[in-house]
C-alpha cells in the first residue's frame, strides 16, 4: 500500500516538474499572440488611403488630407492645391500631391488614354480637367517640380500636354539647369 501511495506522489510530482517547463513557453506563446493582435489591430486603423473604388461617375473625390497617400511618390498628401486625381473607367480613383507625381505614374499605365485626370487649381481653388487646365512653370509644389496648376490661362502659363511633355523629360524645377534658367538659382 505504501509502494502505491509513493508511486501516486511520483506522478504527481514529475507532472509538476514537467508543467514548470511548460508554462514559460505556454507564456511566451501567449504574451506573442497578443502582441501580435494588437500590432494587426493598429496597422488595420492607421492605414492611408491609396485608391478608391466604385467612382463610376469619373468626378473627383474629396482627398482626406493627411490621411491620402500619393500614388507615386507615396508621401502624404497635406494640401489641395496642386494635387491630382486619376480615375479610371472602371471607377478606380488614384490620388497625387503633385501634378507632376499623376503623369509620371500615368505613362506607363494602358488606360491613360481613357482616363479622366483631374487637377485642385491654385487660382480657383477647385477641381477641373486637368486637360483643360493651365500650368505655371516656377510655382511652389509638394514635390517640387513647379506645374502649379490654374483654371484660366496666363502669360506665364502652359498648356496640360506642354507641362506634360517637359514633366517626361525632366525639364521641371527639379532639374538643376531648368531651375537656374527659370529662377536664376541652384
Amino acid at each position: 500500500m505504501e509502494l502505491k501511495q509513493t508511486n501516486r506522489y511520483n506522478k504527481i510530482f514529475n507532472q509538476g516538474k514537467n508543467m514548470k517547463k511548460i508554462l514559460p513557453l505556454l507564456l511566451i506563446i501567449t504574451f506573442l499572440a497578443i502582441v501580435a493582435m494588437i500590432v494587426i489591430s493598429m496597422a488595420k486603423e492607421n492605414q492611408p488611403i491609396t485608391i478608391v473604388k466604385g467612382n463610376l461617375e469619373m468626378k473627383p473625390i474629396d482627398i482626406k488630407l493627411n490621411a491620402t497617400n500619393d500614388t507615386e511618390c507615396k508621401m502624404i498628401i497635406k494640401h489641395l492645391d496642386n494635387s491630382a486625381e486619376v480615375v479610371d473607367r472602371d471607377g478606380r480613383t488614384w490620388f497625387f500631391d503633385d501634378v507632376g507625381c499623376m503623369v509620371l505614374w500615368l505613362e506607363g499605365k494602358k488606360f491613360k488614354n481613357d482616363a479622366k485626370l483631374w487637377v485642385h487649381t491654385v487660382d480657383s481653388k477647385k477641381w477641373v480637367n486637368a486637360k483643360q487646365a493651365f500650368y505655371g512653370v516656377t510655382d511652389h509644389t509638394a514635390m517640387h517640380y513647379g506645374f502649379g496648376a490654374r483654371e484660366k490661362e496666363t502669360n506665364s502659363t502652359i498648356n496640360f500636354h506642354e507641362m506634360q511633355l517637359r514633366m517626361l523629360r525632366g525639364e521641371n524645377l527639379t532639374n538643376p539647369k531648368i531651375r537656374k534658367k527659370l529662377l536664376g538659382e541652384y
